[in-house]
């Protein structure tokens, strides 16, 4: 282990392979259907929030090899500092929020293509179009009803009445967005999908994309001619409650400052919110919710010692800033010493079982985890 390694209070392995296996798997699962104008539908990848947390500079590149050619970000400025490291010319970068108003002429000369939510968005792009005199690329988003982001009917119906609202624009995608993919027997999921049909027949004739991550997994009625996957790339289950169809490609290990034992009765950690109910031995780990490992988890969720997969060791205790303890009482005596790693998230522990334990979801999980972590990237060729 390189000292740097030894230096930090946890390390963070990122198994960038396994984000280009998770794209050629989704690659598989998307299948053409009446609602495409391809042969088949194309997958494009979401690497906004710095891929999720994992470091887009470094994801990106890996997912251009695989033959991705669309990317996704949030922020103006995160297509800015994505841009050098997407490199093949037919590879386009989308901004999810669009242009914020005044910068429209900066988006289109960082290269990047902004999805238009708005009217005013809209007649930004417009107006920039005349003063260049030429047409420019765009995404229109339009409202499926989740009440987020995109055009509402009644603005696509003005369009529809009045096509010079889209001069100059070279409409490249229809876009919408599931407010509940993940949960596949809601009624909501159908409503969406033929209202974003009944929308888009009011609109240029070009290719359209609606589901995401969870959304790919409700079948190819929902796949149109290009899907938008974030989390599932990066491991997160796209089938809550089944089991999980893409690789895990972080593994969270925290390094044991030290042990110690403690006789029954004993509080441990700030509020004393844990009592010890018989003479137990602990281990103090060396990262906390200053590393982006939720306070929440507190008192709930478990580390694995890599050589006894078979004994979880709870998580004990509030989870401090920079600390957290686990109950070692049930591993053989100095079977863990201090300067040992313990893994938080890994083979015998999934993130979105961490992320259960915290009571959130393993998108929020992922993107929490911070920069203290000396983080390893593995590539296997």
């Amino acid at each position: 282990m390189d000292v740097a390694a030894q230096w930090a209070g946890g390390i963070l392995n990122i198994d960038l392979q396994a984000v280009a296996d998770n794209y050629r798997t989704l690659c598989h699962v998307i299948q053409p259907s009446g609602q495409t104008s391809v042969s088949r539908p194309l997958c494009a990848a979401a690497v906004k929030a710095d891929a999720y947390g994992l470091n887009a500079s470094l994801v990106a590149p890996v997912l251009e090899e695989a033959g991705c050619r669309h990317f996704f970000v949030a922020h103006l400025a995160e297509g800015v500092a994505l841009r050098p490291f997407v490199k093949n010319p037919q590879s386009s970068i989308f901004v999810l929020h669009g242009p914020p108003p005044g910068t429209a002429r900066d988006l289109l000369e960082a290269g990047l293509v902004p999805v238009i939510n708005s009217m005013e968005q809209l007649v930004e792009w417009r107006e920039l179009s005349r003063t260049l005199e030429r047409r420019l690329p765009a995404v229109l988003q339009v409202d499926s009803g989740m009440a987020r982001f995109g055009m509402n009917a009644d603005e696509v119906l003005k369009i529809a009445a009045d096509p010079t609202f889209l001069d100059g624009i070279e409409t490249v995608l229809v876009m919408s967005h599931l407010a509940c993919a993940d949960t596949p027997e809601v009624r909501s999921n159908r409503a969406q999908l033929e209202e974003f049909q009944r929308l888009g027949v009011m609109l240029p004739k070009t290719p359209r994309s609606l589901a995401a991550s969870s959304g790919i997994f409700l079948g190819s009625d929902w796949h149109f001619d290009l899907v938008r996957p974030g989390a599932a790339l990066y491991g997160v289950n796209p089938t809550p409650g089944k089991p999980n169809p893409v690789k895990s490609v972080i593994r969270l290990q925290a390094r044991v400052i030290q042990t110690r034992s403690i006789p029954e009765g004993q509080a441990v950690g700030y509020g004393g919110g844990f009592i010890a109910a018989r003479p137990s031995r602990i281990a103090l780990l060396g990262i906390g919710y200053g590393d982006g490992f939720l306070r929440s988890i507190s008192g709930q969720g478990t580390a694995i010692l890599p050589s006894q997969p078979a004994i979880p060791l709870p998580v004990i205790g509030r989870v401090s800033m920079d600390s957290l303890a686990v109950d070692v009482t049930d591993l053989p005596e100095g079977s863990v010493r201090a300067g040992d790693l313990v893994d938080l998230i890994g083979p015998h522990n999934s993130l979105d079982a961490a992320a259960t334990a915290a009571g959130t979801i393993g998108y929020e999980f992922l993107t929490d985890l911070g920069r203290r972590y000396h983080r390893t990237y593995a590539r296997n060729e």
